[in-house]
Parts: structure tokens; sequence; C-alpha cells
């Protein structure tokens, strides 16, 4: 069995951002994104791994990730020349998946508990698709499935009025009818080869598409707020043990509660730092209160300030901040510093190396 993981998404939804990153290599609780995915499919026992690039960043994600050693697997990146669509992701990548059942995971997604049981059930059944559903309060905003007597009987996209609360999860299983499904299909209203009309197309004809409902928690980080909610998520549920793991330095004026891991050359000087957190190896944090679901990416440095329900990537710094910042979302090198005015709360979303003063 082989995998296809998405990592070609130009990440519209999180500019600035994703101006000068691949939206994939974004940190949720200090580790991209994508390395969840191939987390999942390397525990469901999967080796042979596509890794689909656009023409734009496809050589920032191969410098990142390598051939797939790190994880016992080995990638192949498909290059696919323009945004047509999932299905589409899937029309180029052909050559690849021929021959095999595969996993078409999307790698900004991340799901609890991996994908291994998913797995299992689609290698034991006769099924030519197999779909992970989650229940979800905003079904307009992804594919959704209708579902009678235990069988999936519709799927589409981005309905106007949806007929379930069932969203397709950005994770499916397939045998090689899935390609006749692809190349079947036309464009639709926004010129993309949509994934949900090649699952209607199978439906249609008569194949046998099974699915999963998703019982933990899932989420298509897309959004801002979709990160920081990924990285909430992350940081309650995966973080190891009820106290902190310190392999940095913490000095005697410095308070640490909860889940926190600090990681090694981190320095806690003069500190507050409430769990879960995470705070990444060679970071300063100096006279500085660090609350609950914030993680801060390698080399950052917090002085004076105050931040909680943040990401920072690394190098970031927030110096002598008059203002309590929470829920933002900070890129690499950014440079926070106090101006003169009266405290408040700011929220901010910064791609990388910007420089704001605060006034």
């Amino acid at each position: 069995m082989k995998a296809l993981i998405t990592a070609g998404g130009r990440g519209t939804r999180l500019r600035p951002l994703t101006h000068t990153s691949n939206k994939h290599l974004i940190p949720v609780a200090n580790k991209p994104m994508i390395h969840y995915a191939i987390e999942a499919v390397a525990a469901a026992g999967i080796r042979d791994i596509g890794i689909s690039i656009n023409p734009d960043t496809g050589a920032d994600l191969k410098a990142a990730l390598g051939t797939g050693e790190a994880w016992g697997v080995h990638f192949t990146y498909i290059v696919q020349e323009a945004p047509l669509g999932l299905a589409h992701v899937l029309r180029v990548a052909e050559p690849f998946l021929r021959g095999d059942r595969f996993v078409f995971y999307l790698g900004d997604n991340l799901i609890v508990g991996g994908i291994t049981r998913f797995v299992n059930q689609f290698e034991a059944s006769a099924d030519h698709c197999h779909l992970i559903l989650a229940r979800v309060r905003d079904p307009q905003r992804f594919g959704v499935a209708e579902v009678r007597d235990g069988q999936v009987v519709r799927v589409e996209e981005k309905p106007r009025h949806p007929t379930s609360d069932l969203a397709v999860a950005g994770i499916y299983c397939y045998t090689e009818a899935i390609f006749e499904a692809v190349h079947a299909i036309r464009p639709s209203a926004r010129g993309e080869l949509e994934i949900s009309d090649a699952h209607q197309y199978l439906l249609d004809q008569g194949r046998r598409v099974s699915f999963s409902e998703a019982t933990g928690w899932w989420k298509d980080t897309g959004k801002p707020e979709d990160l920081l909610e990924a990285n909430r998520v992350v940081l309650d549920t995966m973080l190891p043990g009820t106290r902190p793991d310190i392999r940095g330095e913490v000095d005697a004026r410095s308070d640490i509660a909860g889940k926190v891991v600090i990681e090694a050359g981190a320095k806690i000087l003069g500190s507050q730092i409430r769990g879960p957190a995470i705070i990444g190896a060679d970071a300063v944090v100096q006279r500085s209160y660090i609350g609950p679901y914030t993680a801060l990416g390698p080399r950052c440095v917090v002085r004076n300030s105050e931040l909680e329900y943040s990401i920072l990537c690394a190098g970031t710094q927030i110096l002598d901040a008059n203002v309590r910042i929470e829920r933002s979302l900070l890129g690499r090198e950014v440079t926070i510093s106090r101006g003169n005015s009266r405290p408040k709360t700011q929220k901010f979303i910064l791609g990388d190396q910007s420089v704001i003063e605060l006034v």
C-alpha cells in the first residue's frame, strides 16, 4: 500500500505567513504540520509515500523533509504545476500510485489517534473508496456526505444548504477505481477538479464507498484560528505527562506549572509559565508571563512581556511589550517591541521578518 500527502497548497487564507513559507511547514506545537501526516501514515505501516508539491515552494519542502529516511519511509516528490483541485492532484500522481491501494492524506489536516484503524478496515474490505467523516458545526465549508442506512449515498462540495453535518475529512482510502473517476469529472464553477465530484462519480457508477466516523478530534488547519485551535489540542493531548518536562535552564525566581516542555538550551529567567505550553530549543524567556496553549519556536526571545494562546515561529522576539499578546500567529524572525501607549490586548497574524512597534 502507498500514500500520497498533499503539500502543494498555496495557503492563501494564511497570508501573510505563506508569502514566504509553505503552509505545511508552519509549526503546530513546534513541529511542522506536515510531520503529523507523515507520522500517521508511517504508523499505519506505509513506507512508500508520494509528496505533492508546487513549483514555487517545492524546493523548501524537499530541503525540510529530505528523502523520508528520518521516518523510516521513502518519499517521491510529485509536482502539480497549477492549483487545479485535489482530483487533479490524483491525475498528476497516477503513475506513482497505479497498481496499489493507497491513502490520500491532505497535509494540512490533523487527526488525533492516527489513521491505522481506518487503513486496516479498508485493506480488509472489498470497497473501492473509504471516507473518514467528522461532525462539524459549519459543514458548508467542507465536502459533505449524506449517509443513509449506514451507507454513503451522496457527496457534495461546500454545499450552500448541507444535508448533514458530516464533513469529509481530508484523509481518504482508494483503489485504482478513483482514476476512472478523476478522469471522468469536469472542472467545477471555480475551475477545479473537485474530489467530492470524484466520490459522487464512484457512487453513481455503483462502486462501493464506505465510511468511518472519526471519534476523536480532527482539524483542517486552513485558517489562522484553525491553526491556533490545532496547537491548543496538540498541546493538550500530546504533551507527555502532567508535570513540567525541563531540559533547559530554569532559574530559582521562575515558576513553571502544568504540562510544560522546555527544550534543551532554552533559558527561563524570572518568569511564569503556565501549561500546556512548549518552549523551543535555545529560546529565552525573561521577566515574562507565558500563558496556556503557547508554542515558542527555537531561538525565540520574550522579554518583559505577556503572551498566551499563540504560536511564535523560530527566531521571533517580543521585547518590552506594553500589552498582553494573545491568539496570535507570528512568522519567523518577527520583532514586536514597546511603544508609548496605555496597556491593552493585541492580536497579530504576522508573516516572516515583520517588525511591529506598539504605540
